[in-house]
C-alpha cells in the first residue's frame, strides 16, 4: 500500500506503480468522489476503449417462470 502527502494546495501525486498498473497517463481526465469517508478517482476512459470490457462475462438470470 503506498501513501502519499497532500501539498499545500491540496494536490498528490499517484504512485508510480499504481498508475502504470492502471495505465494512467498525463492530462488524462478524472472522476472524482467521496465514498464512505474515502476519497475516489476513477479515470475517465473513451467509449471505444470500453468496446468489450464485459466479454465472457455470465448474463444467465434465473427467472422465476411468470417472468419469461
Amino acid at each position: 500500500m503506498s501513501t502519499v502527502t497532500v501539498s499545500p494546495k491540496f494536490q498528490v501525486v499517484i504512485p508510480q506503480a499504481i498508475r502504470e498498473a492502471l495505465h494512467i497517463t498525463a492530462g488524462e481526465k478524472m472522476r472524482v468522489l467521496s465514498f464512505q469517508n474515502r476519497i475516489e478517482f476513477i479515470p475517465l476512459r473513451p467509449i471505444k476503449e470500453m468496446r468489450g470490457f464485459l466479454r465472457g462475462m455470465d448474463t444467465h438470470i434465473e427467472r422465476e417462470e411468470d417472468r419469461l
